[in-house]
């Protein structure tokens, strides 16, 4: 038994809304980490929750008119109802309201403090409420709106406190050179240590304007302020093991995987670092930072409309096949667009035909040569090099699971599966028992077996309850002691008689969720387009390349502005009406006045990205955008050479 400990964090999720797919995706995740950490000896804390405070969540409570906390209580609940019908096996769930949190944020905010790495000042910046982040002028678009959610921001200036965010900057790149996979995947590390070469501003974690957070520690006596809710969120992952409190479990940090998706990859690569550096804790051994599951090339989100949940799915589809779809379909790291005839591809491929059928061609010839026997202790006589075959593959797995290339762990873990169908194919048992070769034909019996089981343990943190009905079929439990005798070791299964069970993986005809995707006329799911076909590269500058059919996907238009006005109490806008050659003009709203006037616009012509989704900026509807070009002189807009028939494409 392994002394090793692993600490397996999700981030906490922020409760403005119930779970979706990609909450999910990320628990998912964590729990085959975890589960894979226990099966293989290691002493394992994993960990998940809820983050409940900051300005967001108190205003979503008062436009339901129901008290912050119990909008929290609510929302969280909900949260840990899925996991628990998930079957995650997390061993705390922690919420930002809970009190032993509470205290020990503030024994961090008052360490910090005294060490004099947080000062008091005044702030002004711009600042996004949905995002909870403030941004420099020079990363908002147009000058005004948040470039992560493309919400108008706000100036706020008030009294804050600050942490010396600048300080730590050359310990952290110090950090992301020492430590090669301290980010993974690595092309995310580039993208954070550019950032911080850049250079870093001290860090405003304070807020007096909302009362929804984490109150200072007593000693520094300033009741009007509450804590910068990344502050508070993110001492969590400490928190949670006592930090400040009885720190029972403090002896799990620092995390082996801290499992985020990449929209909060700075907070988690720079500010969460640098606080630890503050406070003299160990840094995480790995921050795994995963893509976004998308709808039509779009990040989720209830606004948009184009949430899938995840209960539904798997109520329809089942857990396990859920779970396999998820974490085989999408290299770690990249985004993926949810398709419900590529997850009924993978059930019907790869569950059913080579692992489902491979079951059940072992139970139909156990059954009919041998009544359901199983002996495998002839098998390296005749099969030893299938079985060098399997142990190979087997031996990559570990490695690829924490290097977060679980996509290729499961495809790894495949090729075992491979091997037994095409020895079934090769040695052919009912030719072998038509020439009297009844020992070479149970030795085949008993190879199948022995790849199934090792399969079946390898395949348990993603596939558990799946994997259980396999072992017991098979007669044997996954536990750590299989795990050391049949994947570190070569040991085969002993004598046994095969239990008969259904079909594990039933084929599926047709989409069973038409609500999740489009239907026709005759009632048929149509097939969506994958947008993962083209996928997505990065050339040397670090510029993501596409494919040529990504590019077509934009429709780009001639308009002709035929109306201009300013958006009153805007100093960036303009509300145009543009005929792009459709019945009526496009009403488009362009952050440009600082360089254009409505008169400048009247009768001009521009080129128009057509086919966005319309958007709402200060209260007007957006159906387009028009292209530009910014530079240290200026602004200037783009517009045909000559004269063209509004509507004009423009390849």
């Amino acid at each position: 038994m392994s002394c090793e400990k692993a600490y397996i964090t999700t981030p906490i999720y922020y409760v403005n809304d119930i779970a979706h797919i990609g909450h999910a995706y990320t628990t998912i995740i964590a729990d085959t980490l975890a589960r894979y950490s226990r099966l293989a000896g290691m002493e394992t804390f994993f960990l998940t929750g809820t983050d409940e405070h900051g300005q967001k969540i108190e205003e979503a409570a008062k436009k339901r008119d129901e008290s912050t906390q119990a909008y929290a209580d609510k929302i969280s609940a909900s949260f840990k109802e899925l996991w628990d019908e998930f079957h995650i096996s997390y061993d705390a769930f922690i919420r930002t309201t809970d009190e032993d949190h509470k205290k020990g944020v503030q024994k961090a905010f008052l360490h910090m403090y005294r060490k004099g790495d947080i000062y008091k000042d005044i702030y002004r910046g711009h600042y996004c409420i949905s995002c909870e982040t403030f941004f420099p002028e020079i990363q908002l678009l147009d000058g005004e709106f948040c470039p992560e959610c493309g919400k108008s921001t706000s100036v706020v200036e008030e009294e804050s406190y600050f942490f010396k965010l600048s300080a730590y900057e050359e310990r952290l790149l110090a950090w992301y050179q020492e430590s090669p996979e301290c980010i993974l995947p690595r092309s995310k590390k580039n993208e954070v240590v550019r950032f911080v070469e850049s250079g870093l501003e001290d860090l405003s974690i304070t807020r007096t304007s909302f009362d929804w957070g984490v109150k200072l520690p007593k000693e520094i006596d300033d009741p009007k302020h509450v804590m910068y809710v990344w502050l508070d969120a993110l001492m969590n992952y400490v928190t949670a093991l006592g930090y400040g409190t009885d720190e029972k479990n403090m002896d799990f940090w620092p995390a082996r995987v801290q499992l985020i998706g990449k929209d909060i990859l700075r907070f988690h690569a720079i500010y969460w670092p640098a606080f630890l550096m503050s406070l003299g804790l160990p840094l995480p051994k790995h921050i795994a930072a995963h893509g976004w599951w998308t709808r039509d090339g779009e990040k989720m989100s209830k606004s948009k409309g184009n949430v899938v949940n995840p209960k539904e799915v798997t109520e329809a589809y089942g857990l396990d096949n859920f779970r396999y779809f998820m974490l085989r379909e999408v290299p770690f790291g990249g985004d993926g667009d949810f398709s419900q005839k590529a997850l009924i591809d993978r059930i019907n491929s790869d569950l059913g035909n080579d692992l489902g059928n491979l079951l059940n061609r072992l139970i139909g010839m156990s059954g009919k040569y041998f009544n359901g026997k199983v002996d495998s202790s002839l098998v390296s006589k005749y099969y030893q090099r299938e079985l060098d075959e399997v142990h190979a593959s087997l031996n990559k797995l570990e490695a690829l699971l924490f290097e977060m290339q679980i996509h290729r762990y499961l495809e790894e873990l495949w090729r075992p599966l491979s091997v037994a169908n095409k020895a079934i194919d090769m040695y052919q048992p009912w030719t072998l028992m038509k020439e009297g070769k009844e020992e070479e034909a149970m030795a085949l019996n008993g190879l199948i077996a022995a790849i199934l089981s090792k399969v079946a343990i390898m395949l348990s943190p993603v596939m558990p309850a799946v994997c259980k009905k396999i072992a017991t079929a098979l007669d044997f439990e996954i536990n750590n002691d299989t795990w050391q005798s049949m994947i570190k070791g070569t040991a085969l299964l002993n004598s046994f008689t095969i239990e008969k069970i259904a079909p594990l993986f039933p084929r599926i005809e047709e989409p069973l969720l038409t609500q999740i995707e489009p239907v026709d006329k005759k009632g048929e799911a149509k097939k969506e387009t994958d947008k993962n076909s083209a996928t997505k590269e990065k050339s040397t500058e670090g510029v993501a390349l596409i494919g040529i059919e990504q590019f077509f996907e934009t429709s780009l238009k001639v308009g002709t502005v035929v109306k201009a006005q300013e958006v009153p109490k805007s100093k960036k806008l303009l509300l145009l009406q543009v005929d792009v050659g459709e019945a009526k003009p496009r009403q488009i709203v362009a952050g440009i006045k600082e360089w254009y006037s409505s008169e400048d616009m009247l009768h001009t012509q521009v080129c128009v990205v057509a086919n966005l989704k319309p958007a709402k900026l200060m209260g007007f509807e957006s159906e387009g955008m028009l292209l530009a070009a910014k530079d240290e002189s200026g602004l200037s807009m783009i517009r045909p050479e000559k004269p063209k028939k509004s509507g004009t494409p423009i390849r």
